[in-house]
């Protein structure tokens, strides 16, 4: 026993010793991919090289510019070294075999150890020769046989997978992506759920990809179980409004789980892909949206090491005091992404309301600068299971502009307003702890700074806000009633297996 308390406290004081930095410059690259011509069909190992490269060289200047302006680290995002709409055997001369990290491996000085990899030798030889770590969404393929039940047709396992190489050029990550989104076929769901951690100089990092923010694991594990510093975030997010917007959603999973979280998205507005940024648990640090061009965004800023934990905040303390008014036959349904919210219209310049459903009741109190003759605004609930493309519980607690002056619009994607709000407070009886802050301006702009979240659970403004409303909203989940358990019984031993930090988790 005293061996191990020995061993455990080395371990701590190796941790404490190497995190010698208490910031860190953080870059993320929202990236214009350059798509494959035929991506259903299959070609050569030549033709998908030759068609990474392209976008390899891309993020190479983008990595090389993240370096001189003293960036530690950059994430660039899902897909966007090969693209997307493949099926299993055209993404197949696109993938790598990726090893495990303990096998303690640069590929920049040993390029053929583990076969031909010459995307990981690319990667790996950018980060050493820049002193940066980069993080990396590439293909990740495993053979098999029948021997293993679960084995695919085609005898092989193909992962969407995360990659991070040091500032050496080390490989010291690597995650295969939890929970896919439609359309993923060309890739398998590990048979475990994976958890993983990585530790630097600037702290503890953990990393998922795009949909897996959604769901439990591993995105809240990282955090109330392995206790990361920040999140790495590579993805190809399509903007949804008014909930699921990139950096309106980002931005509030960074506050509401009290961490760093570095968001790299694809840029191409065809299909509503943009919103990378850099976010602290209490603002937002460097945020893009851009709609207009085709041109790629690097971003840049400072972040603590290791930031400082949010209060913990009571979600339903608040408006679980507030006796709710009978509001006669004034409540109307409307629906919100595939969901039936119950709402209130907002009739007056200032006022409270409150508006339930299921176990769900939401608070709120506002000021208009005015109530325009023009414009719709609504308070809504919605405690339900979510069912399309994929399936998850919401409670949540919404403040929103209706498309138009019709009722039956309250729900619908808006982009522009013009009510400006000199007050608010929405608070809700949260049935979780895990509820996600989200404000959100006219024009897709976030509001760094002008609102903040109580220890009783109210999310109230700090000022009158700088720019007219969209949204200001409680997204709360309640991972507990998924219908599809999304946690592996094995979960912990997949992670004692895969992370040679356990000792520094465990004695944290």
């Amino acid at each position: 026993m005293s061996q191990l308390l020995t061993y455990v406290a080395i371990s701590v004081f190796c941790v404490l010793t190497a995190s010698s930095l208490d910031t860190f410059t953080a870059a993320v690259y929202e990236h214009a991919v350059i798509l494959p011509n035929a991506s259903l069909t299959a070609v050569s190992r030549q033709e998908a090289l030759a068609s990474m490269n392209q976008n390899l060289d891309l993020l190479e200047g983008a990595i090389i510019s993240a370096a001189k302006q003293g960036a530690h680290i950059i994430v660039t995002p899902e897909d966007g070294i090969y693209g997307w709409n493949f099926n299993r055997e055209s993404i197949y001369p696109y993938l790598e075999d990726i090893p495990d990290p303990q096998v303690n491996w640069i590929p920049c000085n040993h390029p053929n150890r583990f076969g031909h990899t010459p995307l990981q030798e690319r990667l790996s030889c950018l980060a050493k020769e820049n002193s940066i770590y980069i993080v990396a969404n590439i293909g990740d393929k495993k053979p098999c046989n029948s021997s293993d039940p679960q084995c695919p047709s085609d005898g092989r396992y193909q992962y969407n997978t995360d990659v991070v190489f040091d500032s050496q050029g080390k490989l010291v990550a690597r995650y295969h992506k939890q929970n896919l989104f439609m359309g993923e076929d060309q890739f398998n769901k590990p048979t475990e759920s994976e958890v993983v951690t990585f530790d630097t100089p600037f702290g503890r990092f953990g990393m998922f990809t795009c949909f897996d923010i959604l769901f439990r694991d591993p995105a809240v594990t990282l955090v109330t179980d392995f206790h990361v510093d920040t999140i790495l975030f590579p993805t190809a997010w399509m903007n949804v409004l008014p909930h699921l917007s990139a950096i309106e959603f980002h931005s509030a999973w960074a506050m509401g789980m009290g961490v760093n979280f570095l968001a790299s998205n694809i840029h191409y507005p065809q299909k509503k892909m943009t919103g990378s940024g850099i976010y602290a648990p209490d603002s937002p640090r460097a945020f893009h949206y851009d709609m207009k061009t085709k041109e790629g965004k690097l971003l840049l800023s400072q972040l603590d090491s290791h930031p400082s934990h949010p209060v913990l905040v009571n979600w339903t303390s608040y408006a679980s005091g507030i006796e709710a008014l009978s509001t006669g036959n004034q409540e109307f349904k409307s629906i919100v992404f595939f969901d039936e919210f119950t709402f209130l219209e907002l009739r007056e310049v200032t006022g409270n309301y409150t508006v339930c459903q299921n176990d769900l009741c939401c608070h709120l109190s506002y000021k208009m600068s005015e109530k325009r003759s023009d414009e719709v605004y609504a308070l809504g609930a919605f405690d339900g299971l979510h069912t399309v493309e994929g399936t998850y519980h919401l409670q949540i607690c919404t403040l929103l502009k209706c498309k138009t002056t019709g009722l039956h619009t309250c729900g619908d994607s808006v982009e522009t307003a013009s009510t400006r709000f000199d007050m608010f407070s929405l608070s809700g009886t949260f049935g979780t702890q895990y509820v996600f802050p989200e404000v959100l301006l006219s024009e897709i702009q976030l509001a760094p700074g002008e609102f903040q979240v109580s220890s009783d659970g109210r999310l109230f403004s700090l000022k009158p806000l700088s720019g007219p409303v969209l949204t200001v909203t409680l997204f709360g989940r309640l991972y507990e009633k998924d219908q599809a358990s999304n946690i592996s019984s094995d979960l912990m031993a997949q992670t004692l297996r895969a992370h040679p930090y356990i000792p520094d988790n465990v004695s944290r």
